[in-house]
């Protein structure tokens, strides 16, 4: 297993540095013109001659490392370290998330466990699962009149339904003996539920979570693309007005890291909550 895993890594960098040697070989033959304005050229972050339009790996890890070595600064409304950024859109996704949560897992019990509340809430589960989070900005702007409390809003609503629907999957499929010897025992509904249902459906509950982070992560940054002001969102923006593609790399690698390390989060919490029968 071990020697899999150092295989597995080796290729990963080994496939790394290929693609990095064609990004680099792709772009750092490719020379600005140079009759170009100086100081558009200084905009995307390149010079007027020898520069190219494209960064370089080089570029980019430069630019991560100044980002990562002061990422709190704040010199303004338009002039936040990348730290700030990222944990003002994390704080929406997660209180966003958590809201979600605490609606969508005893909602989902409730399907799950009532034939009757399945058939009830099934056709406006239908109707409102398909609808984009972002076709609610608008009305959550309108009503809210708040862009923060809108963004949150946006994910509680992407959030619920994977939540939901694994949640009243998974509590659906708790096996029938369990229950029934629950019911000879004569454990009440609520004991039978914490006791026995939660941790049967409990991984599926986990994979709800996980699909639902994902999305919000997502959703986080076109919503605030929308909204501006703070989070990683206006900031990816805010940098491509700016013209610096080389900051849009950056964020874009920032993006896809937080996204990883909240997946690999609720990875290891549904891998400690998961038992063999």
């Amino acid at each position: 297993m071990k020697t899999d895993s150092l295989k597995s890594g080796i290729l990963s960098l080994v496939l790394l540095g290929v693609l990095l040697g064609a990004w680099q070989f792709a772009v750092g033959g490719t020379g600005a013109s140079a009759d170009m304005d100086p100081e558009y050229a200084a905009l995307m972050g390149m010079q007027a001659k020898g520069g190219s339009a494209m960064p370089t790996p080089v570029d980019i890890a430069v630019e991560m490392w100044r980002h990562i070595s002061d990422p709190f600064y704040d010199k303004g409304p338009n002039d936040k370290g990348v730290g700030i950024q990222l944990a003002f859109s994390i704080g929406r996704v997660l209180l966003g998330f958590f809201i979600a949560a605490a609606v969508a897992i005893p909602l989902g019990f409730l399907i799950g466990m009532s034939p009757l509340a399945y058939r009830t809430l099934d056709p406006f589960i239908q109707i409102m699962k398909p609808i984009s989070p972002l076709a609610w900005m608008p009305l959550a702007l309108y009503t809210i009149k708040d862009s923060t409390v809108s963004a949150v809003f946006v994910i509680f609503v992407c959030s619920i339904w994977p939540m939901l629907l694994n949640t009243a999957f998974g509590v659906a499929g708790v096996r029938k003996d369990w229950l029934n010897v629950a019911r000879t025992l004569e454990v009440g509904r609520l004991r039978t539920a914490l006791r026995v249902i939660l941790p049967a459906a409990a991984p599926t509950i986990m994979t709800g979570m996980r699909i639902s982070i994902a999305i919000a992560w997502l959703v986080i940054v076109a919503a605030e693309m929308l909204v501006g002001g703070t989070g990683i969102g206006y900031f990816v923006w805010n940098e491509w007005n700016n013209l610096s593609i080389t900051n849009v790399i950056c964020a874009i690698l920032f993006i896809g890291l937080i996204g990883m390390l909240l997946d690999q989060v609720l990875s290891r919490l549904s891998r400690f909550i998961t038992y063999s029968e």
